[in-house]
């Protein structure tokens, strides 16, 4: 029987060693790769984006049976500390979060939106240095339409003693989270992050059950196409937001993608270029995202891959909160067209 080719087989055992190296490496994996360390903070910052990932796992698992399930979708006949109705899945996606890391001896406390106050978990705090900030399900009114949905997440290191339960340390600048991202429950499930050394996206295989790397080091283009906005709320905008939209109303090249995801529509922006805006309205001019769940956050992801995130008047991530359930608007996406939305901004004031 006549052998193959040295250099067929060669080949077929190159190709085999990427196929292999690409489904070892997993998010745990490539967090220490990233820190180029096994010291404790890296092995904590590993275990961290773990446990994020599972909570990832469990939500996904969860909406993709969502159809099939009583008591998943629909309101739950209550009211989040914002206001806001509350969705079935934002309840269960807070509750994933919360069982995850009660055993973790990682974190502290966990500050949600979905909660007025931080939750403690008291056995892990003498040893718990950590807290982890985080929306449970951006964008749940498209939950009951089986529409993308997405989780957002930041991780922060606790300074000094929170004696009284305030979380005052909390009440920084985006700048001193040590790990943001998001989960994306799509046609797949996808989760980004960066810890301050790029920007690596990772697809959850469910044969495996982990997330795998797919892309790393991810770079935001310079300038992109699409502006992602409710315009519903054009009346309620400032004037300067207003000429913006007629602008690229009459500028060929510009089209428009809302999904009522957040997570999904920066997603789009991180892989394509354009930007994203939700401006506050004349009546609530701070907005209505929340800056330490889900504003700053992403403003690390994006930040992180090349691109820019602002209010319209300062960079996001040099925010300094006063209360736990801030709002502010948010301009973010490539650094071209966020400059462009600033421009209307200035010439407006």
């Amino acid at each position: 029987m006549a052998q193959a080719p040295e250099s067929l087989e060669l080949l077929s055992n190159d190709t085999t060693d990427k196929s292999l190296d690409r489904d070892c490496t997993t998010l745990s994996r490539h967090v220490l790769q990233q820190l180029q360390s096994f010291s404790p903070d890296a092995q904590d910052l590993s275990a961290l984006m773990t446990r994020i990932a599972l909570a990832g796992k469990l939500i996904a698992r969860r909406l993709s049976r969502a159809g099939l399930m009583e008591g998943v979708l629909g309101f739950t006949g209550d009211v989040n500390v914002q206001g806001e109705s509350v969705k079935k899945m934002d309840v269960y996606a807070n509750d994933v979060f919360i069982s995850v890391f009660k055993q973790s001896g990682l974190v502290c406390r966990l500050a949600s939106e979905e909660m007025e106050k931080p939750y403690y978990i008291p056995e892990n705090c003498p040893i718990g240095r950590y807290s982890l900030l985080y929306d449970p399900i951006d964008g749940s009114s498209n939950t009951d339409t089986n529409l993308s949905l997405g989780s957002i997440f930041a991780v922060r290191k606790q300074e000094g003693t929170d004696l009284n339960g305030e979380a005052a340390d909390l009440l920084s600048v985006g700048r001193k989270q040590i790990a943001a991202g998001y989960i994306l429950y799509g046609p797949s499930t996808m989760l980004i992050y960066t810890i301050g050394k790029g920007v690596h996206s990772f697809t959850l295989d469910p044969s495996l059950g982990e997330f795998i790397l797919t892309e790393e080091n991810i770079r935001i283009p310079n300038h992109g196409s699409v502006y992602s906005v409710n315009e519903g709320n054009f009346w309620q905008w400032d004037e300067s937001i207003r000429e913006y939209i007629r602008y690229v109303h009459r500028t060929e090249g510009y089209t428009a993608r809302y999904s009522g995801a957040m997570v999904s529509d920066i997603h789009r922006i991180l892989l394509q270029g354009g930007v994203f805006l939700y401006p506050g309205i004349l009546p609530k001019p701070e907005g209505k995202l929340r800056l330490l769940y889900e504003s700053a956050p992403l403003a690390l992801v994006i930040e992180q891959a090349g691109g820019r995130a602002t209010t319209g008047h300062m960079d996001i991530l040099d925010v300094m909160p006063t209360k736990l359930h801030q709002r502010t608007p948010l301009i973010i996406g490539s650094p071209k067209d966020v400059a462009k939305v600033e421009s209307f901004i200035q010439n407006g004031h």
